[in-house]
């Protein structure tokens, strides 16, 4: 999860990613819409990729990147959890309900 956390981290990346929303698109065209060098780009996706964020195919000379929504969906479910209230603190809210209730 730490790489998912450093790769979002990144305007550029979560521009990328943006991006990828309507579909796959080549690494070509990805640069194309950054005013950074191809290489940069290059950079950037390989850190989405190995964050598990995008997917990569070869089709001929060219490169597809997509999103991987199961990444996405894991995400948010460990983002969820951290909503969920622990033992601990299920314990110390029933105390406070108690505390009122007196």
């Amino acid at each position: 999860m730490d790489k998912t956390f450093r790769a979002l981290a990144d305007p550029t990346r979560r521009q990328i990613l943006r991006l990828l929303r309507d579909g796959p698109r080549g690494s070509g065209e990805i640069a194309g819409a950054f005013p950074s060098t191809w290489a940069t780009v290059s950079r950037h996706l390989a850190v989405l990729r190995e964050a598990g964020l995008v997917v990569a195919e070869r089709r001929g000379q060219t490169i597809l990147y997509e999103l991987n929504t199961s990444v996405f969906q894991d995400l948010v479910q460990h983002l969820a959890d951290w909503t969920r209230p622990t033992e601990r603190r299920s314990k110390r809210a029933k105390a406070a309900v108690r505390l009122r209730e007196v």
